[in-house]
């Protein structure tokens, strides 16, 4: 599965990036619109000019990916992209359906890749990915605070729990008055985020060993979580932007070598 796996993650960083490397919105779109546009002439056997969707290509015709799961993947980068700032997710549940769509979707071409069908691979792939992505957006919060897309990734229900939501001029916006209470909220995405990796751990007896290596990503989410739990769930905190998720490089290499070498996720 290596070779694809490779692939797949260049693949999924070009998307996931395309919005950041651009200088103006509409070229990162553009970008994105591009990379669908790609898929298609992928699947028609169409020579594309390109690294990374080359190698793609190379993946697909030796694995028979599924080409409505790159699809998939391309078009919640392309919704999450369109929507204006204050176009906060509702709920949970929403900031769910992107990362399901986005690092699931990743695992389940992996696992693809690999040859591997079964229903209990793929209910833990699900909730790894869901993990995982939802991590990912609370670590990004302030990388995207400073690119004055604000806190878009904190669902308005959560943000007006924690009196974070502000509605001005018919339009609901998320202000920072108080630091305790965007702990609160990121506490509260968090914890979603660990109960899908007790699920995709649960699921684990089920889960054949070949498959184990591909869900590895659930390492990263736990030490992810870890450091946000040792400042508080302080997004802001600098620790968080040291080593590796906030961990020393080193530790983390071993930390993922041991749960490879024992077969676990």
């Amino acid at each position: 599965m290596r070779k694809a796996a490779f692939a797949l993650r260049a693949f999924n960083v070009e998307t996931a990036r395309a919005m950041d490397v651009a200088s103006d919105p509409k070229i990162g779109l553009m970008r994105l619109v591009w990379w669908q546009e790609a898929i298609d002439k992928i699947y028609a056997n169409k020579l594309i000019e390109h690294p990374t969707a080359q190698a793609l290509s190379s993946v697909i015709t030796e694995s028979k990916i599924s080409k409505a799961w790159l699809k998939r993947l391309v078009e919640a980068r392309i919704n999450d992209a369109s929507r204006e700032v204050t176009d906060l997710p509702e709920s949970i549940e929403d900031l769910e359906k992107y990362a399901e769509n986005t690092a699931s979707t990743l695992l389940y071409m992996t696992l693809q890749a690999g040859g591997i069908r079964s229903t209990a691979v793929d209910h833990a792939a699900s909730h790894v990915g869901k993990a995982s992505g939802l991590l990912l957006l609370l670590k990004s919060l302030p990388y995207h605070a400073s690119r004055n897309r604000h806190f878009s990734y904190i669902p308005a229900k959560v943000a007006a729990k924690h009196g974070l939501l502000v509605k001005e001029g018919g339009r609901s916006e998320i202000h920072l008055d108080s630091r305790e209470g965007l702990c609160e909220a990121v506490f509260e995405i968090a914890s979603a985020a660990n109960a899908h990796l007790l699920k995709a751990r649960e699921l684990a007896d089920a889960v054949p060993s070949e498959a184990r290596k591909a869900l590895l990503p659930a390492v990263p989410a736990q030490v992810l979580l870890d450091s946000l739990s040792r400042v508080q769930f302080d997004v802001f905190d600098s620790r968080l932007a040291r080593g590796i998720l906030g961990r020393p490089p080193l530790l983390f290499q071993l930390k993922l070598k041991w749960y490879s070498w024992r077969g676990k996720y």
